[in-house]
This record gives structure tokens, C-alpha cells and sequence, in this order.
């Protein structure tokens, strides 16, 4: 129990960081905006912001996912939800987390076969891609560009992406450690 106290503090800690900073992405998001309204109206219309602003928005959203699970202000139904005591809801929750648990899995793994296809790789074997070019046995090909105008690289959107993917697989795992020590009667 001791172990599960301390990954919890640490993952907490880790996503109450992290969805802090990421919170003022929203800032960003409305700069590029304002920038995209400014240019449009008074000079010639900027080809990248709507495609920064869709970058932006998609990396406030995956990075500020697990912060707003921690804080448990994700939608839920509550009409019978935030009725229920405690402990039912700690059951309920023990159960239901598996399958985000398992949706996050298919999730990171379709994230990984395409941040793998973004930079070149061609195969069925994305994990083997990743190792090989640690190894070196692997190198980037051709890296995958959006067909937009602007047209800029999508690896970087997808790497964020896979973190915050992978962020919120351990979150949900950091909640399913809080609702087995709650039923034990150790967690408030």
C-alpha cells in the first residue's frame, strides 16, 4: 500500500504540474486567434493560424485531460452519479475505469502507429520502428507534412499526443489505486 500511496502522490503531483501549465495554453490559443481575426480583417490572411490554433487547442486538450481527471471534472451522468455514497461510487468507478483503461490502451496505440507513419515508416511494426532507431538500426524517412497551404510537419502534434495519452493512462491508473485504498477504508 505504501508503493500505491506514493504512485499516486507522484502522479498527481506529476498531472497537477503539468494541467497547470498547460492551462495557460488557452492564452496561446487565443493569441493566435486574435492574430488570425487581425490579419484577415486589416492585411492579407495568414495561411498557418488555423492550423496552429487546431495544433494548440488538441494540445490543451490531451495535456489537460489528466488534470481535469484528477480533479474529477470530467463529464459523468450524475443524475444518479452524485447521489451516491462514497463507497458506491468508489465501486462504480473501480469498474468503469477499466474500460477508459482500455480505450486509452487502443488509443496510445493507434497514436504510435501514426506518430510512426509521420515520420517515415511505412511498416506494421511501430514499436520495432522506435526501438530500432534508438538502436540504430532504424532511420526517419520521408516525414509526414499536413496538405494544407501552410503545410507544416505532424510529428510534433502526434509526440504530444502520446504524452498526453500516455499521462492519462497513468492518471486512470493513480484513480483505480485511490478507489481500491477508499474501499479498504484507508483513503478518505
Amino acid at each position: 500500500m505504501r508503493l500505491a500511496r506514493a504512485y499516486i502522490q507522484y502522479m498527481d503531483r506529476l498531472n497537477w504540474v503539468i494541467g497547470r501549465c498547460t492551462m495557460y495554453g488557452i492564452f496561446l490559443l487565443m493569441g493566435v486567434l486574435f492574430y488570425s481575426s487581425i490579419s484577415k480583417t486589416f492585411f492579407v490572411p495568414s495561411l498557418w493560424t488555423l492550423e496552429m490554433a487546431q495544433f494548440v487547442m488538441v494540445g490543451y486538450y490531451v495535456l489537460g485531460g489528466p488534470y481535469s481527471l484528477q480533479l474529477g471534472s470530467n463529464v459523468r451522468m450524475d443524475l444518479l452519479y452524485g447521489s451516491w455514497p462514497q463507497r458506491k461510487k468508489s465501486w462504480f468507478d473501480l469498474f468503469t475505469v477499466f474500460f477508459l483503461i482500455f480505450y486509452l490502451c487502443v488509443l496510445l496505440y493507434g497514436a504510435i502507429g501514426s506518430t510512426a507513419y509521420s515520420l517515415g515508416y511505412f511498416g506494421m511494426e511501430p514499436f520495432s520502428f522506435f526501438t530500432g532507431l534508438l538502436d540504430g538500426s532504424e532511420k526517419i524517412g520521408m516525414l509526414e507534412r499536413s496538405s494544407s497551404a501552410w503545410h507544416p510537419y505532424l510529428w510534433p502534434v502526434k509526440v504530444v499526443m502520446i504524452i498526453g495519452i500516455t499521462l492519462m493512462l497513468l492518471q486512470c491508473i493513480s484513480e483505480l489505486l485511490k478507489d481500491i485504498l477508499r474501499l479498504k477504508g484507508e483513503l478518505v
